[in-house]
């Protein structure tokens, strides 16, 4: 969330900042800025009757009749302040909930080095690793040739499940176990990630402290209930719950409502979730296969740190999800987004794209994202610089490390031979009971 006074006394720079990212809802911030002008009035004015207020109580005790008609009119004065203060309180207290709700609706403002843009067409090139892969063959995408394996079925996943659904079966299966170790062993064991394993149902607080709620509503799954959980919530025991979208939310909210020490940072978490996404507004793309499921597997980085520190940590934090694809030699390059292709909550994001020969584009495979104070500041995460300084809000960062079900994609069509087997790379064999080659 921004920051109210930041909005409010450099506004034309917001609009400016706004803009990048194509949001132009200028009688939005009209309103809000009217409505922070609202509340600075009623904080003035309640602050005056208090003052008021505190000054006549002094006098009061100076008066040595207390059943004169003197005592009583500072009396019924008094009254008259204290019922005034109550109901410029509830102003203010409406005031205030319009304006953070206004505030909740806005994006994070794009970092200087963000590039200009509206769509994907204006993000850029960073770097390319590795050698495009060739073949002496016309390359099968990941469906047809884990359905060709047996090791992919959408056909049962459909019937238990519906549409954009996926069943991996024997190797397949173990594939996605030994991606995810190898992905949690690597960040944990070389990149110093402390492991976490989390609950996948979490609170709207939760959603809302990242930035999904309410922006992104129609995109989350709401568990259903029924008479006995609203029993449950009369009792105080049940909440709305929500299916995780990706474990950035439970990681970052690990911290909500703290203090942290500053020389306890950076804080590094690694966690890996089944995540679920409705997908809103992305019917007719991807409906093929494993690229955009409403449930899939993703390895998920988090890092919390001081303010100063937020870029160089977006660089390492980005390095860590990289690693992952030099060590299975996948071939991938990396885009810095244009502030129209951001996140929501994003001031500055890298997309990893990893080379896909069936579909003969690259597509992303982790999107590493800074973002500032702005989930800290929603989520009330804070740090204390020094032993005896004011807490201010830290830095957050997240980013897939990676997202599992689209590296199996990647390793299929990438590692693919002219008879149909895919080579297992070497830093997955381990895992895998030493096998180099899944064949039918």
């Amino acid at each position: 969330m921004l920051d109210l006074k930041f909005v409010t006394e450099n506004l034309d720079a917001v609009r400016a900042g706004l803009a990048k990212r194509g949001f132009e809802d200028g009688a939005r911030l009209d309103s809000l800025a009217e409505s922070a002008a609202t509340r600075r009035t009623l904080i003035g004015e309640v602050e005056a009757l208090r003052a008021r207020r505190n000054e006549v109580s002094k006098s009061m005790g100076g008066v040595a009749d207390k059943k004169s008609a003197e005592f009583a009119a500072i009396r019924e004065e008094m009254r008259g302040v204290g019922d005034r203060i109550k109901e410029l309180e509830q102003e203010l207290k409406a005031v205030e909930a319009g304006l953070e709700e206004t505030l909740l609706h806005l994006p994070n403002l794009p970092h200087d080095s963000t590039p200009e843009g509206l769509d994907e067409s204006s993000n850029v090139e960073v770097r390319v690793v590795g050698d495009k892969p060739t073949f002496d063959f016309e390359p099968s995408d990941h469906v047809d040739l884990g359905v060709a394996l047996g090791i992919l079925d959408f056909e049962r996943a459909a019937k238990i499940s519906g549409a954009r659904f996926g069943v991996l079966k024997g190797v397949g299966a173990r594939l996605e176990r030994a991606l995810m170790t190898f992905m949690l062993d690597l960040h944990g064991d070389e990149h110093d990630y402390t492991e976490v394993w989390l609950p996948v149902l979490v609170k709207e607080s939760a959603l809302r402290g990242t930035g999904q709620l309410p922006k992104f509503a129609a995109d989350l799954f709401r568990i259903a209930r029924d008479e006995g959980w609203e029993q449950h919530q009369e009792e105080g025991g049940g909440q709305d719950l929500y299916l995780i979208p990706t474990a950035e939310v439970p990681v970052t909210n690990l911290h909500a409502g703290e203090i942290l020490e500053g020389t306890d940072l950076p804080v590094a978490y690694a966690a890996y979730t089944a995540c679920f996404r409705a997908e809103a507004g992305s019917y007719g793309k991807d409906t093929r296969g494993l690229i955009r499921n409403h449930q899939f597997d993703k390895v998920e980085l988090v890092r919390f740190c001081r303010p100063e520190d937020g870029e160089a940590e977006l660089e390492r934090l980005t390095s860590h999800a990289e690693e992952v694809l030099k060590r299975l030699g996948l071939h991938y390059r990396v885009v810095r987004l244009c502030a129209g292709d951001m996140g929501f909550a994003a001031t500055k994001s890298y997309d990893l794209e990893v080379w896909l020969p069936g579909q003969s584009a690259y597509r992303e495979i982790s999107s590493c994202s800074w973002f500032g104070d702005f989930q800290a500041r929603r989520a009330g995460i804070r740090h204390r610089p020094g032993p005896k300084a004011k807490p201010q809000h830290l830095h957050t960062l997240n980013g897939s490390g990676l997202a599992i079900g689209r590296t199996l994609v990647a390793l299929l069509e990438q590692n693919q031979q002219a008879d149909g087997s895919v080579v297992v790379p070497e830093a997955l064999r381990p895992h895998l009971g030493g096998l180099e080659r899944i064949s039918r």
